[in-house]
């Protein structure tokens, strides 16, 4: 051991922390409680060499340009003492944040189904809401975040300490020649390729379950990686490949089943007119948009029995049985039924900066034909960025968190379901006597970790209270608390409502893209609405159409989204899921799953047993899927998403 540290000189602490750091990755990797999914696909050989792999590019990324200044400037002298000092917070910083991140992901692995990517970076954008919401119902884990980071970070302080005594130097002359070699190294290991791509995670992924996938990479790699792709992310050519501008117009006007005559404008490529199913007066809307109330979570959906509200309303109104979030976030929730706009990588358009103005929504089309906007929530409206996207497109009055006064309950994320509801109902009534006609998208809350809410309200499905079932339970006796006083107000016969979820809560499992997590109930209930069970695959896309056509306005717009009012009933339907970097398009069973930097996939889903089989399926169908995810990239970026001026069809 002498001779090695002998041999390492300056290099020698670098390299004991480097030792650590492989062990402790791999530890973890094997650790993470995932040895049935591994033993699925006979994976251990390739997610620990692999993985491997992975951690010693890390290392290289992380030490490796250090490493090559420790060679050069490292001695018993002034300068030389002062960059081994700073060496020795970068190795105790750099072994803190690693092993920081491994021992958060099992969390995150539980509530996202990989390890922890662009979605852990965005919540640390709101310290207060995150830390009242883990203090909580997490303070274990919070407290056991404090302890393990006190002990790592003295102890990797004491460590490098003891390791840099009594550190060997080489001669001066042989230090450049030593950097070069090490920089080589560091090149070369951070790259972990000679072909024309660098290491990614497309590149080790080997298993069709994408937690393994997630398993082989580190969770700092997985962070800092996606982080990069931030950058690029808003265009999806960059992830699945690229189409000529042309065709993807082509391929999203026929994916939209509409004729080409009713295509409106060469400017606003997608924008088509589209004649209302309803002839009467036009009705008010009020979407009911429901936190993390996926499928298993529904009685009439097959789910838990936790949702006796909903289920009643499903059976007086247009239920839709097989209805398909796009995405596993509230914003991407609010993306699809509020703008009708397709998923991309990217993150939603509430939180791009290109789409805080002049971007679609069903608020901006109605608000120029009079109606009333308002975004209601119990929470504060900066979140998630909601308040600047909402204000800048269409609706012109928030009701948050400030706004309610003596609420009955207030928990992490604000005043409780029933607080909103009633704050709703309230509105609703002030508008109606102004005889103004009006839209709301009301969002819900309760339903979120650390799942708060008041107590005797409902009976609980389980002990303790604070858990995530008797949190569903509670936002359902919201919902039915709001129901029962709108049939009596002034505005019901007058307003059409829909009852959806934004998204499932902890979307994972062992497919590319796991399909049942992306289920979600959506009825819409009101005067004249039928009683419907609808067994056609629907995606959130088709929700702004359907319900602008039973409101009875007829109108220019860009969504893609189906009219369902008008698709026949043995229409075998379609739906569109974003999970992490993988796009999927369902028609009937039929699924096309686009990966990064790989050939699209084809599966078939049967949703009775909830199983997704490997398929064949036509290449025109893995072209549609492409020019659907690459025209929410292209629109975006080229602002091809709009409302037309005034609603009027903007002619060739």
């Amino acid at each position: 051991m002498t001779k090695l540290r002998h041999w390492l000189g300056p290099f020698w602490p670098i390299a004991i922390f480097s030792v650590i750091a492989l062990i402790a990755l791999t530890v973890s990797r094997i650790g993470l409680w995932q040895q049935e999914r591994v033993d699925a696909v006979d994976g251990w050989s390739q997610m620990l060499l692999q993985g491997l792999r992975v951690d010693f590019a890390t290392l290289c990324w992380l030490w490796g340009v250090p490493a090559v200044f420790t060679l050069l400037l490292a001695g018993p002298h002034g300068l030389g003492r002062a960059w081994l000092m700073l060496i020795r917070i970068w190795l105790t910083l750099g072994l803190w944040l690693m092993l920081f991140l491994e021992i958060s992901t099992p969390s995150f692995v539980t509530e996202y189904g990989v390890r922890p990517n662009r979605l852990y970076v965005e919540y640390l954008i709101y310290p207060k809401e995150v830390l009242a919401m883990l203090w909580a119902g997490r303070k274990g884990e919070l407290l056991l975040a404090l302890v393990f980071s006190t002990a790592v970070l003295g102890g990797g302080w004491w460590l490098s300490g003891r390791l840099m005594r009594r550190l060997s130097f080489p001669r001066w002359y042989l230090r450049p020649a030593f950097a070069l070699l090490i920089l080589a190294i560091g090149f070369l290991g951070a790259r972990s390729s000679l072909g024309h791509r660098a290491l990614n995670p497309a590149m080790v992924a080997f298993a069709s379950d994408p937690l393994i996938n997630a398993l082989v990479v580190n969770s700092s790699y997985s962070l800092f990686f996606a982080i990069k792709q931030m950058g690029a992310e808003e265009n999806a050519s960059e992830f699945y490949g690229e189409l000529p501008h042309g065709r993807i117009l082509e391929l999203v006007r026929e994916e939209s089943g509409r004729p080409s005559q009713d295509f409106s404008s060469e400017t606003l490529p997608s924008q088509s007119f589209n004649e209302a199913s309803y002839t009467g007066k036009p009705k008010n809307l009020v979407i009911l948009l429901q936190e993390s109330l996926g499928a298993q979570f529904v009685g009439s959906l097959g789910g838990l029995p936790l949702t006796p509200n909903i289920d009643a309303l499903s059976k007086e109104g247009w239920a839709f049985n097989q209805l398909y979030a796009t995405g596993t976030r509230s914003v991407r929730g609010i993306e699809a039924v509020l703008t009708g706009f397709t998923p991309t990588p990217a993150q939603a358009v509430v939180k791009l900066g290109k789409s805080q103005t002049n971007f679609f929504t069903i608020a901006d089309l109605l608000k120029q034909r009079g109606y009333s906007t308002s975004f209601i929530y119990g929470g504060e409206s900066h979140f998630d960025n909601m308040r600047s996207f909402f204000l800048g497109n269409g609706f012109s009055h928030i009701v948050e968190q400030k706004d309610f006064e003596n609420p009955v309950f207030e928990g992490s994320w604000g005043a409780s379901d029933e607080d909103l509801m009633a704050k709703a109902d309230e509105t609703f009534r002030a508008l109606s006597k102004e005889g103004k006609p009006f839209f709301s998208l009301v969002f819900s809350s309760s339903n979120h970790d650390p799942f708060e809410f008041p107590d005797d309200r409902i009976a609980l499905y389980e002990q303790p209270k604070q858990t995530r079932n008797n949190a569903a339970k509670y936002a359902d006796y919201a919902v039915g608390e709001f129901f029962k006083k709108a049939r009596q107000s002034d505005y019901w016969k007058d307003t059409l409502f829909l009852v959806i979820a934004d998204h499932d809560s902890r979307v994972s499992g062992a497919d590319l893209v796991p399909i049942p997590r992306f289920h979600i109930p959506g009825v819409i209930v009101g005067e004249g609405i039928s009683p419907r069970q609808d067994g056609r695959i629907v995606s959130q896309i088709d929700m702004a159409p359907t319900l602008l056509s039973l409101m009875g306005i007829s109108a220019d717009y860009p969504m893609l989204g189906k009219d369902l009012t008008r698709m026949p009933a043995d229409w075998p339907g379609r739906a569109i899921m974003q999970y992490d970097k993988n796009f999927a398009l369902m028609r009937g069973k039929d699924v096309v799953i686009l990966q990064p930097e790989r050939d699209a996939e084809g599966y078939v889903y049967d949703a009775t047993s909830q199983r997704l089989t490997r398929a064949q399926q036509p290449d025109d169908m893995k072209e549609a899927a492409l020019g659907l995810v690459l025209w929410g990239s292209l629109a975006y970026q080229q602002g091809l998403y709009q409302t037309a001026p005034d609603n009027l069809t903007v002619l060739n």
